[in-house]
């Protein structure tokens, strides 16, 4: 297959952006061209965004998110290659289903609404839907993102982490993956190829999660890849190490 130089990298809920800019750089250097959009309302510098919530955060939902990724693509000369992290895992598989992409990689993803999760993931996410909040949105605390995010991080990292990387996250984006329908996923649908990556150690999104949503999709000619990386936390693409992940994946596209 004729290999696209794009590439669009997509940050799952709870992060921005900028945790996708040592990615950028290194794709960069190797002859790609790299879109790392931010979604609706989550465009700043972390700190900033706690302290003062995006005025489009709070009206944000993973339609949202798929409609600004659309308008990115449009743009492009050709179909990109697309990785997505956590929610936005749920992104590029949403976008495969509508033949919008070369090629997908879903890191430590979400499932989709016809895909029930399992308790572990349950207990991790729940106050990020906000059934029983009377706030507007989520921000986790320290201690959330210490058990959700960066478990596997030595404890003297985990406040700079957090510090650089965490953002209020909006309730709508996460209640439209589990009640509309538009987050359903066809997996009987030909399509084209995906790999799915997880963490031995993601406390949101595990990997038996993970292999369940490889093992859906069920086209006989289309060609779907798993690779699990042990010891690796939900915070998979920014601990120590990520480089082997992002090589794995470029490898894995590269070989198509």
């Amino acid at each position: 297959m004729t290999k696209s130089k794009s590439i669009i990298l997509i940050h799952g809920n709870f992060v921005n952006n900028l945790t996708w800019e040592n990615w950028k750089t290194h794709y960069e250097q190797k002859g790609y061209k790299v879109y790392t959009p931010a979604n609706p309302g989550h465009e700043g510098v972390p700190a900033d965004l706690r302290n003062q919530v995006h005025p489009a955060l709070t009206g944000t939902g993973f339609i949202d998110v798929i409609n600004n990724l659309l308008e990115l693509i449009k743009t492009l000369p050709e179909k990109p290659l697309v990785i997505g992290h956590s929610m936005a895992g749920m992104a590029v598989m949403k976008l495969l289903e509508l033949d919008k992409v070369a090629a997908a990689v879903s890191i430590d993803g979400a499932p989709p609404k016809n895909v029930f999760p399992p308790l572990s993931t349950l207990k991790a996410a729940l106050p990020a839907f906000g059934f029983f909040s009377g706030k507007k949105y989520f921000l986790g605390n320290r201690d959330w993102y210490d058990r959700n995010f960066f478990n596997t991080l030595p404890s003297s990292e985990r406040a700079k982490a957090y510090d650089d990387f965490a953002v209020p996250e909006s309730f709508k984006v996460n209640r439209e993956l589990v009640l509309n329908s538009f987050s359903n996923i066809d997996f009987k649908k030909p399509h084209q190829p995906i790999l799915f990556i997880g963490g031995g150690s993601d406390n949101i999104f595990s990997p038996e999660l993970t292999t369940t949503l490889a093992n859906k999709y069920s086209d006989k000619n289309s060609r779907v890849d798993l690779k699990i990386f042990q010891g690796k936390s939900h915070f998979i693409c920014g601990e120590k190490g990520w480089e082997s992940v992002a090589d794995y994946i470029l490898d894995w596209y590269e070989g198509l």
